[in-house]
């Protein structure tokens, strides 16, 4: 059977104002196609996000009115950037910088049909210095202003727009004419309800597909991390008929999802060995050398298998999540242990399905998610952006403190300036171009790249 192919849009009610999972909503309209970025995993923004997102609007330009239903779509950047959607549009664009250690949120002009009405502050009129330039769109005009640099809402008689105030002058992204639009603000629990016909086929789907593979090889079980996604996989396991559930505590886990897994009734939790110890043989793990992974995650499972037998291991691999997981096949023999045959019942689902079938069928779900982490895993994980490194920070200074010890006597030892730990190039062996840049406007001199022989 033909894969489906990765979604790269995402659907609209244009009536009842909020994201479908396939084209037609309940209500009968056909959805508005917004389209998306890579990697295309749109979802939710939860509690944090959405607190941050107002108080930005608050900061920047005194309001903090939002809809309920907002959306993420994890782009490029050098850190965390994201797409921000509303009322099936695009609304501007989230950005952290790991050098200021700030977000900025742009906004875009779709969103001013929403929110020009409640906007307060910087708000540049170009009328007057604009009137001999023509066409602006995209130019620099010099504006007499003593706001602070940084995004703004652009006004030239009777048009609006948005744009970016640096050293004197603004320059235009787009303007034209707004008309304030007065839409329904439907809650999540409604955007489930709307969508409960597609999450019924989805869960129909999966749990087909686990009945098939379960009994390929003589026992079946639940690979469990307390992320989202393995947190759907359960659900949909137990309704196959699946029971048996292991979870591998690395040791750095999260205090919250360490708990989580205890409330969700996870027997079986194996241990590697201690990360403290296996880092003064390996040293830091880097995002090109996750020796960790294989260490703290991968071989206690193997070695709990030589033990127990050749197994069908039902996990919450997605295709969104990443690009090596992209061409991720629905059954799998684990490389690194044969005796585990890996399936995955939710390749083809996004973060927006993962948690509008769990608020659905109200499973509950790893609390860090509300608290503003996209990614669950080990507290110091190389991969972690810094933007989730300060927010684990906020939450948990004394397990960060003890990390952060190690990373300066690291970089002392190595000779390598403390702004590097700072910006977070220690998760590099081989930091990419983007970080490279990165450290050089930061008045970093990083060692040249090596060659490959």
């Amino acid at each position: 059977m033909q894969e489906p192919a990765v979604k790269k849009t995402l659907y609209w009610c244009p009536v009842c104002n909020l994201p479908l999972i396939g084209k037609k909503c309940r209500c009968g309209a056909e959805g508005v196609a917004v389209a998306l970025q890579k990697p295309y995993d749109v979802r939710p923004a939860l509690s944090h996000d959405m607190e941050l997102l107002r108080s930005l609007l608050r900061d920047r330009f005194g309001t903090d009115r939002l809809p309920q239903v907002v959306l993420f779509n994890k782009i490029g950047g050098v850190d965390r950037a994201e797409s921000v959607i509303a009322d099936g549009v695009v609304f501007g664009r989230l950005t952290f910088d790991p050098a200021s250690r700030t977000y900025t949120f742009d906004l875009s002009f779709e969103a001013l049909s929403y929110l020009l009405p409640s906007i307060t502050r910087n708000v540049v009129d170009i009328t007057d210095a604009a009137a001999s330039e023509g066409r602006i769109g995209g130019k620099r005009v010099a504006v007499r202003t003593d706001l602070p640099d940084g995004p703004v809402v652009v006004r030239m008689g009777n048009l609006a727009g948005v744009g970016t105030l640096r050293e004197g002058a603004v320059k235009v992204k787009q303007i034209g004419r707004v008309d304030p639009v007065e839409v329904p603000d439907p809650s999540w629990e409604e955007t489930g309800k709307a969508n409960a016909k597609h999450l019924k086929n989805l869960e129909r789907t999966a749990i087909r597909f686990i009945r098939q593979h379960m009994h390929d090889r003589p026992r079946a079980n639940v690979s469990f991390s307390g992320g989202k996604d393995s947190t759907v996989v359960l659900e949909l396991a137990r309704r196959a008929g699946i029971d048996e559930v292991y979870y591998v505590n690395t040791g750095v886990e999260f205090p919250e999802t360490v708990a989580f897994v205890k409330e969700c009734g996870i027997e079986k939790v194996l241990h590697g060995p201690d990360f403290w110890s296996e880092l003064k043989k390996y040293g830091l793990p880097r995002k090109d050398d996750r020796w960790c992974c294989e260490r703290l995650k991968l071989q206690p499972v193997k070695e709990w298998l030589e033990r127990e037998g050749p197994c069908v291991t039902v996990q919450g691999n997605r295709w969104y999540e990443s690009f090596s997981r992209s061409t991720l096949p629905p059954v799998v023999e684990n490389p690194f242990n044969p005796r585990q045959l890996n399936i995955s019942p939710v390749r083809n689902w996004r973060a927006l399905e993962v948690f509008l079938y769990l608020w659905w069928r109200q499973v509950p779900y790893n609390p860090l998610y509300e608290e503003g982490f996209e990614r669950v895993g080990c507290w110091l994980c190389p991969a972690m952006l810094e933007s989730e490194a300060a927010r684990t920070r906020e939450l948990h200074p004394e397990l960060v403190s003890r990390w952060e010890k190690h990373l300066n006597a690291w970089a002392k030892k190595e000779r390598i300036p403390q702004r590097c730990v700072e910006l977070g190039l220690w998760r590099w062996q081989e930091p990419p171009p983007k970080m490279r840049e990165l450290a050089a406007q930061c008045g970093i001199r990083l060692p040249k790249k090596r060659e490959k022989r």
